[in-house]
């Protein structure tokens, strides 16, 4: 497998170029528009959005393997290019069960995982009778489409999720009354783990992180958390099961809650390489980004530990509406000893848009610590 086809060309697609280029392997990416990120790095561009198999066809026509750079396709229209002999990894099979958050949970669930208690809002009909067991706050997502808190809000009595059900916009942005409600947890931290299946079967992990959220939007990984050694283990066991039962070929990344009462829950899935994977680039000896195409290509899978004490991961977000490229702060945050500025050359800054992340790789494992290099680099970041 030399040429690889990534369906998306934002930049988990761009961050594969290094990689790719280690490995001799050629990018050939479908996305929309000529200035998403990965369009400077693919060897062949197909121009159309991530849901055209038409155009999927013609990608195929010019790649050994496709894989996914995000879950936004139309698995459909995909099977009939899998039928005709289209390899996609991970395959669609495992996709399926995933992209509607809805049946993500009821697969979770019946594979005895643990998981918040949920329930579907196919119709508004009984719903206090319905929502009386789950209990206030309840947290009400779209069950398709929603990244980066879209599609998220967290509800504090029955009178708000009316007034949010019945809100035009919010049912545009949930998908025609496609809802789910699940149980607000009340949590101690967030967690993430990145796993990766190979062809053969073979599962490794990455150190699981935390992962600091604000608006429902990923700002700070730790790596690695700091948690029990037996919470560790719960986490890896809840990776393999996952991975296997899916019979994975790639990377998956798995967002869990730590609850206050010490419980380990599984929050969402992405079937793909993910955010609170990107402090591998610098900080790991295979990074999340080689280890998806290492799989993906039929390769051995590499070594996913550590090679520094820890790490911290920032997002470089969006806070205004302008085409700036931020030099002046990319440059300080650069000269923070062992900072690792990457920038994903997007045209055009908009609130909440990951523009970039830097990752500071540090000699001892401390949390405080790491949190406040995240804040000096957030106060370099953003306007005071």
């Amino acid at each position: 497998m030399k040429r690889v086809g990534v369906i998306g060309g934002g930049q988990l697609a761009w961050m594969m170029a290094d990689a790719a280029q280690k490995l001799g392997v050629e990018l050939v990416i479908q996305t929309p528009s000529q200035d998403d990120p990965a369009v400077s790095i693919a060897k062949k561009t197909v121009f159309a959005p991530v849901d055209d198999a038409t155009a999927t066809e013609i990608l195929a026509q010019k790649c050994d393997v496709i894989t996914f750079e995000n879950e936004f396709v139309n698995l459909d229209a995909l099977s009939v290019l899998a039928h005709q002999g289209v390899c996609f990894r991970p395959r669609l099979e495992a996709l399926a069960p995933l992209l509607d958050k809805y049946h993500q949970r009821c697969y979770l669930r019946d594979l005895g995982l643990p998981v918040p208690q949920f329930l579907a809002l196919d119709e508004v009909e009984n719903l206090k009778s319905k929502i009386e067991y789950l209990g206030f706050p309840v947290v009400l997502k779209s069950r398709r489409h929603g990244y980066d808190g879209q599609g998220t809000f967290i509800i504090q009595d029955f009178a708000n999720l009316e007034q949010k059900l019945s809100d035009e916009t919010t049912t545009k942005t949930l998908n025609q009354s496609l809802f789910l409600l699940e149980k607000f947890i009340p949590f101690e931290r967030e967690l993430a783990i990145i796993a990766a299946r190979s062809v053969e079967g073979e599962i490794v992990t990455y150190p699981v992180v935390e992962t600091q959220q604000e608006q429902q939007v990923c700002r700070r990984v730790i790596a690695p958390a700091e948690i029990t050694p037996n919470q560790v283990a719960e986490i890896q066991a809840i990776a393999h099961t996952l991975l296997n039962s899916l019979e994975v070929v790639g990377i998956f990344g798995i967002e869990l809650f730590l609850a206050t009462n010490g419980k380990i829950l599984v929050n969402e899935i992405a079937p793909r390489t993910h955010n609170s994977g990107h402090f591998s680039i610098d900080a790991c000896e295979t990074s999340q980004f080689e280890q998806h195409l290492r799989a993906v290509c039929g390769l051995p899978l590499g070594n996913p530990t550590l090679q520094c004490a820890s790490a911290v991961m920032v997002n470089l977000l969006g806070y205004e509406n302008s085409h700036s490229d931020y030099q002046s702060q990319r440059q300080q945050i650069a000269e923070i000893p062992q900072a690792h500025v990457h920038w994903y050359g997007k045209t055009e800054s908009r609130s909440g848009r990951k523009l970039g992340h830097v990752t500071v790789l540090l000699d001892n494992q401390n949390r405080e610590q790491a949190i406040a290099i995240a804040h000096n680099i957030e106060s370099i970041w953003y306007p005071r």
